[in-house]
């Protein structure tokens, strides 16, 4: 349980990194739009070859997956638009970063229990650790850039997303110990789960910022994202 907290932990410290460059203020909005297309094509490689491909496989009937896509997908978009009732209008204009947060939050803990799974078999998944670190960071930056930029103390950012980084352990011990026997539909509801939620947070928050002013280079970033977490996912 120990080890799979500490895993965890240090693929979800780079939240914590992410706050400090935000913090500096020394990556310009250009670098962070395209350190965003990187993470985002980290994201889109994780979803395909990591979690609905795991949850496909694993699955007996194959509704678990469907299902679990779809609460993911439904939780995001329901958080979100909560969030958005809750903020003000002077909030919103300048994106309080929140709806990232939460997507941080959505995705993290079930990829957290995932990895937490990986070490019943053995040691942990280098592919999943990776493109869980690589793609914390542009999700961290984005959101407190704009958490800072809504008048969030810094100290307050980086406490949070230390909070995010402990619950992640906590999840990763849970599912080592808790869903080490767990059925083969229990573990492609929750791999669908965070493959929903980091779908609707893509297509929502991540790839609309990192367009932002309509820069092409985006485009090849998030391809060049993408293939290197791919590369992680079969040499693993």
């Amino acid at each position: 349980m120990l080890a799979a907290a500490g895993w965890a932990f240090l693929g979800a410290s780079s939240l914590i990194l992410g706050a400090f460059i935000a913090k500096s203020g020394r990556l310009s909005r250009h670098g962070l739009q395209l350190l965003i297309g990187f993470g985002a094509g980290t994201l889109v490689s994780a979803v395909a070859y990591d979690l609905v491909e795991e949850a496909v496989t694993v699955s007996v009937t194959g509704a678990a997956v469907a299902l679990g896509f779809v609460a993911g997908a439904l939780t995001y978009f329901v958080g979100d638009e909560l969030i958005d009732r809750m903020q003000g209008p002077s909030e919103t204009d300048v994106g309080s970063g929140i709806p990232i947060l939460l997507g941080a939050v959505l995705d993290g803990i079930p990829e957290s229990i995932v990895l937490g799974l990986t070490l019943v078999s053995g040691g942990p998944s280098i592919a999943i650790l990776v493109a869980i670190f690589i793609s914390n960071v542009p999700e961290s930056v984005a959101a407190s850039s704009d958490m800072l930029a809504a008048g969030r103390p810094a100290a307050w950012v980086i406490r949070i997303w230390l909070v995010v980084a402990v619950a992640s352990a906590i999840a990763a011990a849970v599912g080592y110990a808790a869903f080490s026997n767990a059925s083969g539909d229990v573990i492609a509801f929750i791999d669908a789960f965070a493959a929903g939620a980091i779908l609707t947070l893509l297509a929502d928050e991540l790839l609309p910022a990192a367009h932002g002013d309509s820069d092409k280079l985006v485009g090849l970033m998030t391809a060049c994202g993408f293939a290197v977490a791919a590369a992680l996912s079969f040499n693993s």
